[in-house]
């Protein structure tokens, strides 16, 4: 088989796999979603819009927001912590970068659920936290961190953090030395570097971070439940039991594709901005 053989079979194979198992998926989600729920056929085939329009009851709507709420501390968090790792990552010698990445890279050879679990070991009553702390007479009676809003975000941010450095370490360590210079060459304070510079060339890593790390927290049902309580429900939660428990798969679908849409605007917006900085037309 010639080169443009090869090419094209592996176009074909590529295209296949993804309109089998993304596109086609996706699309009976869709389908799903503007259908009526049925008790004993699950979905019947009959346009509605019910599930959409439940989207905007007081009782799902706060759950979707405190999502939102939720994915976008812990975003914020990952990019205040992540950016400075990143950019001391980028710094260092080679040997030492490779170093480092790993150590940021071993967390995922361990499941997260399990990683969640360990989480109930440090932040629970009798946990590591807590223990030390009246062990060294800081406090008299365990401090309740478990089933709260912050456990949630912190083992979001645990989980999550690493997704952050990766893209923000591949577009620092890009920038070109040379712009520095020039900038301090040329007076500018650090500050005014960072603002003029670094974080425009930067932007697109700091995009594909928030990426990586807000949609994926909307979603990581079990850090909820495991760590949140009936209090701090993500969407991921609602989904789960729409389509396991009361069995209204239009309106787990509807919420399916609420995640998909937030997805694709994000992803306008990051094309956008690299446009942007391209000297194209905003």
């Amino acid at each position: 088989m010639n080169r443009q053989g090869f090419k094209w079979l592996s176009l074909g194979l590529l295209t296949g796999w993804l309109v089998i198992f993304v596109l086609f998926p996706n699309l009976m989600v869709l389908a799903v979603s503007v259908m009526t729920p049925d008790l004993r056929e699950l979905v019947r085939p009959e346009f509605s819009l019910e599930s959409y329009l439940r989207l905007v009851d007081p009782l799902y709507l706060d759950v979707v927001l405190h999502s939102f709420y939720l994915a976008g501390i812990c975003t914020l968090i990952c990019l205040l912590a992540g950016y400075p790792a990143a950019w001391i990552i980028a710094h260092t010698s080679k040997r030492m970068q490779a170093f480092l990445l790993f150590l940021f890279i071993i967390p995922f050879w361990t499941n997260s659920l399990i990683r969640t679990y360990a989480m109930k070991v440090i932040l629970g009553n009798r946990g590591i936290i807590n223990k030390t702390l009246m062990e060294l007479g800081l406090i008299d009676s365990p401090i309740r961190m478990l089933y709260t809003e912050t456990a949630v975000i912190l083992a979001l941010v645990y989980i999550l953090l690493p997704f952050m450095i990766l893209p923000l370490y591949a577009s620092i360590e890009k920038l070109p030395s040379s712009y520095l210079e020039a900038a301090r060459d040329l007076g500018s304070r650090k500050f005014r570097t960072f603002r003029t510079v670094v974080w425009p060339l930067t932007l697109p890593g700091v995009i594909s971070g928030c990426l990586l790390v807000f949609l994926p927290a909307m979603g990581m049902f079990y850090i909820a439940d495991l760590l949140g309580g009936a209090g701090n429900l993500l969407i991921g939660n609602i989904i789960r039991d729409q389509i396991l428990v009361t069995r209204n798969w239009p309106f787990g679908a509807a919420l399916s594709v609420t995640l998909i849409a937030t997805m694709a605007l994000m992803l306008w917006i990051y094309q956008r901005t690299l446009k942007a900085m391209q000297g194209g037309r905003v």
